[in-house]
């Protein structure tokens, strides 16, 4: 069956969805879900809202309720299938009497013969890879995560009209800290996590860090769950750097000075990253990189 404008429109959705989970649902993936009825109109939908609670399928299903029968579940995740903390997904589809499920990527944690391939033997239609490229954008970090064994590092740091680099104003770290696991800085001593009112946690790095603990710190982080980590002191990134454990680079920049020093040596950072994006975010340009795999 071709893939039809209403499942197109339907997954672009759950990705948007899915984005509202990230920070709040590690260990578990981000993932949003629309429900289409028979006709292809959506009467559902949701997403994964925090680790242990419903997944993404069930809170669409129960918008939809009897609507969804004989309809079209879009999802941005295979649905899982497995007793976890919740029950499998693709049994709460079949049982609500989806019809056929679109699915943008399939889970790499998949156990026995995964989701979709229960959802075929139930009679259910499947198809997969819409819009995947689209739906691993917010996916990126627990894949990664799964692939590599640590969190997914982002360095978030300011370069200032002299051209330094410094840490970023408490503004840029709060509109980023939402999308976090875990928030690494240097400013005590303790290793301790502590609370940042948006269910994330604060881990404070000491300031004199041995060589081998930035790898250390992030196995820890991931064992305790941590899919992400959002650094924002130079000092502690320029160790994570230096052991190629940083993966992206949001960077904000201001307008240089008539007067400005050329841009220092540790401004050049981002020589092994790719950018991804330019743009403006108030009175800064905004710029996002990636590292390539042979950077590393």
């Amino acid at each position: 069956m071709t893939t039809s404008a209403n499942e197109i429109s339907a997954m672009q959705r759950a990705i948007v969805l899915s984005a509202f989970g990230l920070g709040r649902t590690s260990p578990n993936p981000p993932v949003g879900c629309v429900i289409l009825d028979s006709a292809g109109q959506v009467v559902g939908e949701g997403y994964h809202e925090r680790k242990g609670e419903a997944h993404a399928e069930v809170h669409a299903l129960t918008a939809a309720g009897e609507r969804a029968r004989g309809g079209t579940a879009v999802v941005t995740l295979e649905p899982c299938n497995h007793h976890g903390r919740t029950p499998p997904c693709r049994q709460a589809l079949i049982d609500a009497g989806i019809r056929r499920t679109v699915i943008a990527v399939i889970d790499p944690t998949s156990r026995e013969e995964g989701g979709a391939e229960r959802l075929r033997a139930a009679g259910v239609e499947v198809e997969v890879g819409l819009l995947s490229e689209s739906a691993r954008l917010v996916l990126r970090p627990w894949l990664h995560s799964l692939q590599l064994g640590r969190p997914y590092v982002t360095w978030l740091y300011e370069v200032d009209a002299s051209g330094q680099v410094v840490a970023p104003a408490d503004v840029l770290v709060a509109h980023h800290r939402v999308e976090a696991d875990a928030v690494l800085d240097d400013t005590s001593r303790p290793t301790e996590g502590l609370p940042n009112g948006h269910g994330h946690t604060v881990f404070r790095l000491p300031a004199a860090v041995p060589a081998e603990d930035p790898a250390t710190l992030l196995a820890q982080l991931h064992t305790g769950g941590a899919r992400s980590v959002l650094i924002t002191s130079p000092l502690a990134a320029q160790r994570f750097l230096r052991d190629g454990l940083v993966d992206h680079a949001t960077v904000y920049a201001t307008p240089a000075g008539p007067s400005a020093s050329p841009v220092p040596t540790q401004a050049t950072a981002l020589s092994k990253f790719s950018i991804d994006r330019v743009g403006m975010f108030d009175r800064y340009v905004r710029i996002d990189a990636s590292v390539a795999a042979h950077n590393r």
